[in-house]
C-alpha cells in the first residue's frame, strides 16, 4: 500500500494535535468495525474558526485526514466549512489508497459533528444545516485499518 508524501508528512507530523481547550464545538465520529476515532474541536467566533484542532485513535491515514482537514477549515466561516468534502481532504494529501477511502469520510464527518454541536450550544437545530451525522460504512476492509 502505497501513501503520497504529504499523507506520510501529516501522519509523521500531524498538525492541530490535541485538545482544544475553550472549543465551542466538539464532535466525534467513530467505525465500530475498524475502531477509528476521531475527535475534532472548533473554535469558533464571529462565524469565523479561529481554533480546530483534533484527537484521532487509528491508522495513519486517520490521523493524516484529520490533520489535512484541520488545516483546511482554520481560518474559515462556518459555510467554508460545511462545504469540506472527503474528496477534497483526499485530494489535498494526493490521494489515498482504496481501502482508505473511509478515514477521509469520517475526517469530513468529525468535522460536521463539531459544527453540529457548535449549533446546538447556541440553540439551533442543526439538522437542517449540517445534515445526519451518520456512521461511515467502509465495507468489509476492516483488516486494512489494524
Amino acid at each position: 500500500m502505497m501513501y503520497s508524501q504529504k499523507v506520510l508528512d501529516h501522519f509523521t507530523n500531524p498538525r492541530n494535535v490535541g485538545e482544544l481547550p475553550d472549543a465551542n464545538g466538539v464532535g466525534e465520529v467513530g467505525n465500530a468495525k475498524c475502531g477509528d476515532i476521531m475527535r475534532m474541536y472548533l473554535k469558533i467566533e464571529g462565524n469565523v474558526i479561529t481554533g480546530v484542532s483534533f484527537k484521532t485513535f487509528g491508522c495513519g491515514a486517520a490521523i493524516a485526514t484529520s490533520s489535512m482537514a484541520t488545516e483546511m477549515i482554520k481560518g474559515k466561516t462556518v459555510e467554508e466549512a460545511l462545504q469540506l468534502s472527503n474528496k477534497a481532504v483526499m485530494e489535498a494529501l494526493d490521494g489515498l489508497p482504496p481501502v482508505k477511502v473511509h478515514c477521509s469520510v469520517l475526517a469530513e464527518q468529525a468535522v460536521r459533528a463539531a459544527l453540529a454541536d457548535y449549533y446546538t450550544r447556541q440553540g439551533i437545530d442543526p439538522e437542517p444545516i449540517v445534515g445526519k451525522i451518520q456512521e461511515v460504512d467502509h465495507g468489509d476492509s476492516c483488516s486494512a485499518c489494524g
